[in-house]
């Protein structure tokens, strides 16, 4: 899972998120055909691409206006969480944020956990009661 923020120009306040779960390739950029769009006249129609490579997330510069990652011009680089880009020397902000990796056996544990935190469905919708006597066994 990856969860792209756009900030606030004159500050770092998040404006959108948009959160993607099984996309590899997210395009960013003007045109409406990008799973991100942008309307700002530095901003690129394709202006760059988050893709999935494995285990992390790299960041592409596909337009004419550059990518900019701590005031630096960028071709491709390694999507870090928190890292902040910027879409032309002077366009928007974008902030990345990508939770860290369960593994599968912590999915697995994650849940279980959660399966027997509460009771089976049976038991929740039992209207039965247990009645308790206090007679002997065998009267006499």
């Amino acid at each position: 899972m990856i969860t792209l923020t756009l900030l606030h120009p004159g500050k770092t306040i998040p404006v959108q998120n948009w959160t993607f779960d099984t996309i590899t390739t997210i395009r960013i950029g003007r045109s409406m055909d990008n799973e991100v769009v942008l309307y700002s006249a530095v901003v690129s129609r394709h202006h760059l691409e988050i893709r999935r490579e494995g285990n992390n997330w790299e960041v592409v510069n596909i337009g004419t206006n550059g990518t900019y990652v701590d005031g630096q011009l960028i071709t491709k680089t390694l999507a870090i969480d928190g890292m902040i880009i910027r879409l032309a020397s002077s366009g928007p902000k974008i902030q990345i944020h990508i939770p860290p990796e369960e593994s599968p056996i912590q999915r697995q544990l994650a849940q279980l956990t959660r399966s027997l935190s509460s009771p089976p469905a049976d038991l929740k919708s039992s209207s039965a009661k247990d009645t308790v006597t206090n007679e002997p066994a065998n009267p006499t």
